[in-house]
């Protein structure tokens, strides 16, 4: 059941509650915070640093990007990223920041769908495919395996994010990997946090010769039997192009359009 144009904006407006406005920490030794006109995530080391939400206006908006730059810079970060959003103001946020040196990634659609109806999905592996649960550094290099033959570059930094939850904060993350015998030809994880009413997917990628068979379908509705099982109602995805229609059969929504602009120390 796809959820109707009235509930996605009240949905949309939890959301940025929540999971923007209302932030916490997503590495364990990071933290969220206020400052000025924006919430943003500030971590250590390889940990994600960047702004998760403002409330600017055309007057406050050029002063709060050079503030935010000036504070990343200051710590010595190599990057950070403006998670935008479409429908944030003021409407030409995007060539504010193009103009302080970001540079935008592809766009993704903002996506959510409700467990109750997720959870109902089929779960039966294609023929040939098995699941296995990521507990451990190990599962972790298989699931970069597969994220280097699906989106074709290695995420080191990533690994050490996943190794960093599942040593320190276990509860919030859920890791899977699908696998024709002893090869992985596809992975995904699902972020959570407890007491929260919104988990995000994150990460689901399959090897090309193993698309069309199923397996992305099978990985979203193993996450959200989890999620059914911890009382979470929605699921979250910044979804790609490939993955929109799929998600879409599957009942999912669509809340707006996200941007990362990311900034650089090397290009600043």
């Amino acid at each position: 059941m796809t959820i109707d144009l009235d509930e996605l904006m009240k949905v949309r407006a939890h959301f940025d509650a929540e999971v923007r406005e209302g932030a916490q920490a997503d590495a364990p030794q990071g933290h969220v915070e206020r400052a000025g006109g924006v919430v943003r995530h500030v971590a250590p080391a390889l940990g994600w640093n960047g702004v998760l939400w403002s409330d600017l206006d055309e007057g406050t908006a050029d002063a709060e990007i050079a503030a935010q730059v000036a504070f990343f810079a200051g710590r010595g970060c190599p990057e950070f990223e403006w998670k935008l959003y479409d429908y944030d103001r003021p409407a030409d946020l995007g060539d504010r920041l193009r103009a302080a040196g970001f540079v935008p990634e592809p766009p993704e659609t903002l996506m959510v769908g409700l467990v109750s109806e997720l959870a109902k999905l089929p779960v039966e592996p294609p023929e040939g495919i098995t699941l296995r649960v990521v507990t451990d550094e190990a599962g972790v290099d298989l699931m970069m395996r597969v994220h280097a033959g699906a989106f074709g570059r290695e995420r080191p930094r990533l690994r050490e994010q996943l190794l960093g939850k599942l040593r320190e904060e276990p509860e919030t993350i859920a890791a899977v990997l699908a696998m024709a015998g002893d090869t992985p030809v596809s992975a995904a994880r699902m972020e959570m946090r407890p007491g929260l009413a919104f988990a995000g997917l994150w990460g689901g990628g399959t090897i090309p010769e193993w698309r069309g068979r199923g397996i992305y379908r099978l990985l979203v509705a193993h996450r959200a039997r989890l999620a059914a099982e911890l009382g979470i109602a929605y699921l979250q995805v910044d979804a790609s192009d490939d993955s929109r229609p799929i998600l879409e059969r599957l009942g999912f929504g669509v809340l707006g359009v996200t941007v990362p602009y990311m900034w650089t120390a090397a290009a600043s």
